[in-house]
C-alpha cells in the first residue's frame, strides 16, 4: 500500500467529508504519477468512499434506532399523551433534518382534521389549520392508507388544493413535504408530516423512518384513549359502587323506620309516639300541630316551611294536621320520603282515634240538644253527663253556629261559583259537607272541653269563653280553625255570652237563635268565610242581639265623645247632634249652636280624632246618628 492509499485510511479514521477524498488523487497528478499509480489511487479513492457511506449509513441507522427505543420507552411509561406525541414529532424532525413537522389527527365528530402538536412551525394560521377531510396531502394520504412525498407542494396535482390549507402552507413557507398514516387497524385516524421550506427529495429510508414514527403515535394514541376508557369505566364503577351503598343505606334507613311506624302502631301509640320515634330516625326534633296549618301542601308531600320541613297529614280531603321536622334545613329525598310516610301513618291513627271518638262525639251532640230542647232539665243530671264528657257548665259558653259556604247571599247553588251540577248532586255534596263540618266541629269541640251537634243545615257549637276571650274572638278563631281543617269557606255567628248553662239551660236556645241571626247577616253583608258576634255588626248588629243591650251599642258607637264631655264639660255630643240635623253644614250648625263657625270646625276635629277618620261615612253616620237618638233616649228617661 502506497502512501497516497494510506491517506484514505486517514480520512476514514477522522471522518472527512466526502470532498476531502479528491485531494489525495489531485496530489498525484500534480506530482506526475503515472497512469497504474492514478488508477489504483482512484479506485482506493471509490472503495474508501463506498466505506464511508456504509459507515454513515449505519450510524444514521444508530440513531433511527435509538430514536425509536426512547419513543418505545417513552410509551411504555405514558403518562401524558400531548408529550409523547411531542417528543415523537421533535425526534422526526431532527432524524430527517427537516425544518417543520407536525400531526394532524381526524375529528370524527367535527367531520374534519386538525393540528394536534407542531415542531419548528412559525405561523398562527398553520398551527391552527382545521381542514376537511380528503383536502390536501393529508387528505390524500388518509384516503389511500400510504405514504405521499411532494417536492414541490404547489406544482403537484395528485391532491386537492384549497384556499384554507394553501394559504396556511404559504404562510409557512413550505415546499416539500412528506406525509405518512397514523394507522389503528385499518383505520386512519390521523397523518404524521415532515416538511421543508425548500425543494429537496425524501429517500426511502426516511419514509420508512417516518412511518415508523407514525406507528409509534398510533400505539400512543390508542394506550391514552384505553387509560382513558379503563378510568372511564373506573369511575363509573365507583359511582356504581357508591349508589349501591346509598341504596343499601336507603334500605336499612327504611326498614329501621318500617320497624319502628310498626311497633308504634301495634303497642296502641298515639301522634306524639310517632313524632318521637321519627325523631330519632331522622336525628332531628319532628312535632305534630294542628295549628297553623295553612303553611303544609295538599298533595302531601313534605315542603320546606322557612327552616322547617311539614309534611300535611290528611284523610279524605281534610287536613287534620301536620308533621314539623326542626334543625334540618337541608333535608335529603329519602327523609323527605321518611316525613311523608310518617304524615300518612299518623293520618291513620287519627282517623282510628276519630272512629273511637264517634261515639262520644254523639253523646256530646245529644247532650247540646237537650240544652237547646229540653229547657226544664234537671241541673244535677246535666252536670253529671257534662262531667262525663270533660265539659264545665258552670263557666261562660257563647253558643256558635257554622255553615259551610256552599251558597251566596242570593241563595244561588253551587253553580254560581262553577261547582255545582245536577241538584242530586248538589245535594249528595251539600250532604256530604255536613258531615264533614259536623265532624271537624266535634272534634274542635272535644279540644275545647266544648260540645257540638248538627242541626238546622249547619252545625252548632257551644265552647266555654276563657277569662281573656270575648265572643268574637271565639268565632272569628273558630271560622278560621275549621275552615283551615275542611279547606272550605266556613261562616260562625256567635251569641252574646251565657253565664252558666247548666244552672239556667233556658238561655241557650235564645242564645242560638242570635248565633243563627249573626250568621245570616254575615252571608247578607257578604261577608262568608268569617266569624263574628251580633255586637261586631254595628246598628244591625243591635237588631240581632238582646234588646238590653242599648247602652252597650251606644257606648261602643259614641262612647269616647260623651266621656269626653262628661270629664271636660264640653258639648262635642250637642254639636255633633245639630251637625247631622242641620245636614253636615257647618255653616248652619254654627247657626244652630249660636257660636263661630271655626268652633265649630275646632269641634268636628276634635269628634274626629275621638271616633276615627271614617265617623263621617254613610255607614259610620248612620250608626251614630242612631247611637244619638238612643243615648238622648235613654238620657231623657234617667232625669
Amino acid at each position: 500500500m502506497s502512501h497516497d492509499q494510506a491517506s484514505y485510511l486517514e480520512l476514514l479514521a477522522r471522518g472527512a467529508a466526502a470532498e476531502a477524498y479528491d485531494r489525495p488523487l489531485l496530489l498525484a497528478r500534480a506530482s506526475g504519477a503515472g497512469p497504474d499509480e492514478l488508477a489504483a489511487l482512484d479506485q482506493a479513492k471509490q472503495l474508501a468512499l463506498r466505506v464511508r457511506a456504509e459507515l454513515e449509513g449505519r450510524r444514521r441507522r444508530e440513531a433511527e434506532l435509538s430514536a425509536l427505543f426512547e419513543t418505545a420507552h417513552d410509551l411504555a411509561g405514558l403518562r401524558d399523551l400531548d408529550a409523547v406525541l411531542r417528543a415523537i414529532v421533535q425526534r422526526a424532525r431532527s432524524l430527517l433534518g427537516t425544518e417543520v413537522a407536525y400531526l394532524s389527527l381526524n375529528d370524527p365528530s367535527a367531520g374534519d382534521t386538525y393540528m394536534r402538536v407542531t415542531e419548528g412551525s412559525v405561523s398562527a394560521r398553520f398551527q391552527q389549520l382545521r381542514l376537511g377531510m380528503g383536502e390536501g396531502l393529508g387528505g390524500l394520504v388518509a384516503q389511500t392508507a400510504r405514504p405521499y412525498v411532494t417536492d414541490s407542494y404547489f406544482d403537484d396535482a395528485r391532491f386537492e388544493h384549497t384556499r384554507a390549507i394553501d394559504t396556511a402552507v404559504r404562510d409557512e413557507g413550505l415546499v416539500a413535504i412528506l406525509g405518512v398514516p397514523l394507522m389503528l387497524g385499518s383505520q386512519v385516524i390521523g397523518v404524521l408530516f415532515a416538511a421543508d421550506r425548500r425543494a429537496r427529495v425524501f429517500e426511502r429510508e426516511q419514509v420508512a423512518l417516518l412511518a415508523s414514527f407514525a406507528a409509534h403515535a398510533a400505539v400512543a394514541i390508542d394506550t391514552a384513549n384505553l387509560l382513558a376508557e379503563t378510568r372511564s369505566a373506573l369511575a363509573e364503577l365507583e359511582r356504581a359502587n357508591e349508589i349501591i351503598r346509598d341504596h343499601s343505606g336507603v334500605i336499612e334507613r327504611a326498614s329501621d323506620v318500617h320497624d319502628r311506624l310498626t311497633e308504634v302502631v301495634l303497642r296502641g301509640g298515639g301522634v306524639h309516639d310517632v313524632a318521637a320515634a321519627l325523631s330519632e330516625v331522622l336525628d332531628g326534633t319532628v312535632e305534630f300541630t294542628d295549628y297553623d296549618l295553612e303553611v303544609t301542601g295538599a298533595d302531601g308531600r313534605a315542603i320546606r316551611h322557612g327552616d322547617d320541613w311539614v309534611a300535611a297529614v290528611s284523610a279524605g280531603g281534610e287536613l287534620l294536621g301536620a308533621l314539623v321536622l326542626r334543625g334540618h334545613r337541608d333535608l335529603d329525598p329519602v327523609d323527605q320520603r321518611t316525613l311523608e310516610r310518617a304524615a300518612m301513618v299518623t293520618s291513620l291513627l287519627l282517623l282510628a282515634r276519630r272512629s273511637a271518638h264517634e261515639a262520644e262525639q254523639r253523646v256530646r251532640g245529644e247532650l247540646l240538644d237537650d240544652l237547646l230542647d229540653a229547657a226544664d232539665r234537671d241541673p244535677r243530671l246535666l252536670r253529671e253527663r257534662a262531667a262525663r264528657l270533660q265539659a264545665d257548665l258552670d263557666v261562660p259558653h257563647v253558643v256558635l253556629a257554622a255553615r259551610i259556604d256552599t251558597a251566596g247571599a242570593d241563595g244561588s247553588g253551587r253553580d254560581a261559583g262553577g261547582r255545582g251540577g245536577d241538584a242530586a248532586a248538589t245535594g249528595e255534596r251539600e250532604t256530604a259537607d255536613r258531615q264533614r263540618l259536623w265532624s271537624a266541629a266535634s272534634h274542635l269541640a272535644a279540644t275545647r272541653s266544648g260540645l257540638a251537634a248538627a242541626r238546622d243545615g249547619g252545625t252548632v257549637l257551644l265552647l266555654p269563653l276563657g277569662p281573656s276571650d270575648s265572643a268574637s274572638d271565639l268565632a272569628r278563631q273558630t271560622a278560621r280553625q275549621l275552615g283551615c281543617t275542611l279547606r272550605e269557606l266556613v261562616t260562625v255567628g256567635a251569641s252574646s255570652p251565657v253565664a252558666a248553662p247548666a244552672g239556667d239551660p233556658g238561655p241557650i236556645a235564645g242564645a242560638y237563635e242570635q248565633a243563627r241571626r249573626c250568621l245570616d247577616a254575615l252571608r247578607l253583608l257578604g261577608r262568608s268565610g268569617q266569624g263574628a258576634a251580633a255586637q261586631d255588626l254595628g246598628f244591625l248588629g243591635l237588631l240581632l242581639a238582646d234588646p238590653g243591650d242599648i247602652d252597650g251599642f251606644v257606648r261602643r258607637t259614641m262612647g269616647e265623645v260623651v266621656e269626653y264631655d262628661r270629664k271636660r264639660g264640653t258639648d262635642l255630643v250637642r254639636t255633633l247632634d245639630a251637625y247631622f240635623a242641620s245636614g253636615m253644614s257647618p255653616a248652619r250648625t254654627k247657626d244652630d249652636l249660636h257660636v263661630h263657625v271655626n268652633t265649630v270646625a275646632q269641634r268636628l276635629e276634635r269628634i274626629g280624632r275621638l271616633l276615627g277618620p271614617d265617623w263621617q261615612s254613610p255607614g259610620r253616620a248612620l250608626e251614630i246618628q242612631l247611637a244619638l237618638r238612643l243615648h238622648a233616649m235613654s238620657t231623657s228617661v234617667a232625669r
